[in-house]
């Protein structure tokens, strides 16, 4: 049964599901579209052209579906897309994407984005992604499955994080992650395998073994990018996890984090 609190705002061109609950003076602009099954809170806002699927929950003062930060936009018709099962925390702002970007920011399904997050135009992520307190996306980042961002981290326009990375808290980056790895520090040194992460995802030591070699050899043996890359690809069993990675690292345009030299 959808419940509409007397307070709340609803465009007339606005669809609701069903079992939709909006809370006191929420508001929920033109042609957005709310799923079966969703929450949205006390003062929340679902901006136009913002589409939900079913069962997700907007919490207090987050703003869904703003128009982009981006000198470029001249108020074109450019959309939100959100998947099912989402957790959207207070004070959150996603924003819709642009015309250059191809139009579209889109969040898939399970994510839990924590409070004071801030995500850009024109990203994407994928399923079961955790953005922590305050975590920032700048326009056109592409983040994969169930990789973790931590809190107060700030991730450049146009990078691409990898499945299952991890981003420690306070972290500043400004190139590609690579998949299944853990990245801290101020400027975003690679530390090594996200190894408690794939464990907790039902890892086992064949697939660990396997990107623990990756590793060693991509990032440790001291060989050029692509003399490493082929070392791997020679030397490694072709898992789907190690092979992920090479392709990975083999395609990335802005370049991957590195370690931390004894310079720095």
């Amino acid at each position: 049964m959808t419940e509409i609190h007397p307070t709340a705002v609803i465009h007339d061109r606005a669809s609701l599901g069903t079992n939709v609950t909006v809370g006191p003076y929420a508001v929920i602009e033109e042609d957005a579209v709310i799923g079966d099954d969703c929450q949205i809170d006390a003062f929340a806002q679902i901006k136009r052209m913002t589409s939900l699927g079913r069962n997700n929950r907007v919490h207090s003062y987050a703003c869904v579906g703003g128009p982009p930060q981006d000198l470029k936009y001249d108020g074109e018709d450019t959309r939100l897309e959100i998947g099912d099962d989402n957790c959207i925390r207070e004070y959150v702002t996603v924003n819709r994407g642009t015309v250059g970007g191809g139009g579209v920011t889109r969040i898939g399904t399970g994510c839990l984005l924590m409070a004071y997050v801030h995500i850009a135009h024109d990203c994407k992520l994928g399923d079961g992604v955790i953005l922590a307190n305050a975590a920032t996306l700048a326009g056109h980042v592409e983040v994969d499955d169930l990789a973790v961002i931590g809190g107060l981290s700030a991730v450049h326009q146009f990078v691409r994080i990898g499945k299952h990375a991890y981003i420690g808290g306070m972290t500043g980056v400004s190139k590609d992650v690579p998949p299944f790895m853990l990245i801290a520090g101020e400027r975003g040194w690679l530390h090594g395998l996200n190894a408690i992460g794939l464990k907790r995802q039902g890892f086992n030591s064949k697939q660990m073994t396997a990107l623990k070699k990756a590793f060693k050899i991509i990032w440790r043996s001291g060989m050029s990018k692509q003399e490493a890359l082929d070392k791997a690809w020679q030397d490694i069993e072709h898992t789907p996890e190690v092979l992920a990675l090479i392709d990975f690292v083999r395609e990335s345009e802005r370049g991957v984090m590195t370690l931390k030299s004894s310079a720095d």
